[in-house]
C-alpha cells in the first residue's frame, strides 16, 4: 500500500488498459478518479469495485477530453475531493485508418484532440500541485506507433510521436521538482476493442481466427503474444515508486519486440 494517501486520475479507464492502471493503483493504496465513456451501470459496477475490493475512495468524471473546460471541471472536481491529483495517467485515445488523401478531417482533428491536446491540458492542470507538494509521476499511454509507423494511421501515428515528444519536454521543465514524466509504448494489447476486431477481419478477409490474430494483429510482434493490460499497469506502478524516481523523460516499450527490428 505504498500510494495510500494519495490520489490517481486515469483518462480512459472504464475498460482496458485504463482500468488495468486504475486497478493497479486502487491495489497499491491510491484513491483514484477514472474517466471516460461506457454503459453508466457498468461503470459504476467498476467505480464500485474498486472502493470494495480496495478499501479506497474512487469516484468518476464522464468529461468529454475533446473538450478543455470539461478537462478543467474534472481536474478541479478531483482536487476538491482529495486535495491533489498525486498521479496522472494520460491514456485517453481513438483510432482511425484511412490513407491520407481519404482521410477525414474531422477523424484527424478528433484523435490529435483526445491522444495529444488532453494529455497537454491534463498535466498543464496536474502540474503546479505536484510541483507545491515536490512529488509527482505523469505517465502517459504512447504506443509502439510512438517509435515506428504503419500505413493509413496518420493521425494516430502524428499524435502517438507528439505524445512522446512532449513527455520529453514536460520531464526536463520538471527535473528538479520531485516529479517524473514517463510515457508507456505498448504493441498490440488484449482488450475488448482488439477482440472484437476479430470477427469482422475474419469476414472480410476470409481468415481463421487464428490467422487473424498471428498474421495481422500480431505479425509485428516477434514474441506471437498479445502485451496484457495488466503488464502495462504493472509497469506504471513501478514508476510510481521512490525506486524509480530516476526515470524521467523515457519512452519505455512493452510491445514483445515490435520495435526492436
Amino acid at each position: 500500500m505504498f500510494l495510500k494517501g494519495k490520489t490517481a486520475l486515469v483518462t480512459g479507464s472504464t475498460s482496458g488498459i485504463g482500468l488495468a492502471y486504475a486497478k493497479a493503483l486502487a491495489g497499491a493504496g491510491a484513491n483514484v478518479v477514472i474517466n471516460g465513456f461506457g454503459d453508466p451501470a457498468d461503470i459504476e459496477k467498476e467505480r464500485a469495485g474498486l472502493e470494495r475490493d480496495h478499501g479506497v475512495r474512487a469516484l468518476y468524471s464522464g468529461a468529454d477530453l475533446t473538450r478543455p473546460d470539461e478537462i478543467e471541471a474534472m481536474m478541479k472536481a478531483a482536487a476538491d475531493a482529495f486535495g491533489a491529483v498525486d498521479i496522472l495517467i494520460n491514456n485517453a485515445g481513438t483510432q482511425h485508418v484511412a490513407p491520407v488523401d481519404q482521410f477525414p478531417v474531422e477523424k484527424w482533428d478528433l484523435i490529435i484532440a483526445l491522444n495529444l491536446t488532453a494529455a497537454f491540458h491534463a498535466t498543464r492542470l496536474a502540474v503546479p500541485g505536484m510541483r507545491a507538494k515536490k512529488w509527482g509521476r505523469i505517465i502517459s499511454t504512447a504506443s509502439a506507433h510512438s517509435l515506428v509507423a504503419s500505413p493509413n494511421k496518420s493521425a494516430y501515428v502524428a499524435a502517438k510521436h507528439g505524445i512522446a515528444g512532449f513527455t520529453k519536454t514536460v520531464a526536463l521543465e520538471t527535473a528538479t521538482d520531485g516529479i517524473t514524466v514517463n510515457c508507456i509504448s505498448p504493441g498490440y494489447v488484449w482488450t475488448p476493442l482488439v477482440e472484437n476486431q476479430i470477427p469482422d477481419t475474419m469476414k472480410t478477409r476470409g481468415l481463421t481466427r487464428e490467422q487473424v490474430m498471428n498474421d495481422v494483429l500480431l505479425a509485428a510482434q516477434p514474441t506471437k503474444q498479445f502485451v496484457q493490460p495488466e503488464q502495462v499497469a504493472a509497469l506504471a506502478l513501478f514508476l510510481c515508486k521512490d525506486e524509480a524516481a530516476a526515470i524521467t523523460g523515457a519512452n519505455l516499450s512493452i510491445d514483445g519486440g515490435w520495435t526492436a527490428a
